[in-house]
């Protein structure tokens, strides 16, 4: 019996963008979506490195003891706006449930106390945001934009950032491993 393609955008989904977005932040890309309701959908970007220093107030690097930090490019929206995603679930008054082992939010305490244990959890400093109004994220679904699959922290925190697009593909299986194998420039084939 031949599995079905995943095709339910809610909370803990991941947009795969498919070969059909050929530029900007959304080539390759794959979103977290963390909120999807009737009057639109939020996630963030999770594929994108970012090279930025920080202001110490922010992350001093001589305290940073914890090497499971990392910057993400979050989306096109408020990218001066900073957000969270991690590991730990020891402060659910200020966190966000997005998948298994999954979450969102947290204070500049939380981000301090983390950064500075070197146990401490896997954490992604993601800068903007990607935003739909209601029913646009449906109709690029629709329009053939994004594949869909269910997120796992694993694919979120433990996989490299430049090779998670491809291993999603992979992990679909089919005529989506193949796409796996597209090259990033055409002219190269």
């Amino acid at each position: 019996m031949e599995s079905m393609p995943y095709s339910q955008i809610q909370k803990g989904t991941f947009l795969v963008a498919t070969p059909d977005i050929e530029s900007g932040i959304f080539f390759r890309a794959v979103v977290l979506v963390c909120e999807h309701n009737p009057n639109g959908s939020f996630g963030l970007v999770i594929n994108k490195s970012l090279d930025l220093e920080l202001p110490e107030e922010i992350i001093n690097i001589h305290n940073l003891a914890n090497n499971r930090v990392g910057i993400r490019a979050g989306g096109p929206v408020q990218t001066n706006q900073m957000m969270l995603l991690h590991t730990s679930d020891r402060i659910p008054h200020q966190t966000l449930q997005i998948c298994e082992g999954g979450f969102l939010g947290g204070d500049l305490q939380f981000l301090q106390d983390a950064i500075t244990d070197e146990n401490g959890p896997y954490i992604h400093l993601c800068f903007g945001y990607a935003g739909w109004g209601a029913g646009q994220l449906e109709r690029e679904f629709l329009d053939g934009s994004w594949f869909l699959y269910p997120s796992s922290a694993r694919h979120i925190f433990e996989i490299p950032a430049e090779k998670l697009w491809q291993q999603l593909l992979r992990d679909m299986g089919g005529k989506y491993a193949t796409l796996s194998m597209i090259p990033e420039d055409l002219t190269v084939n």
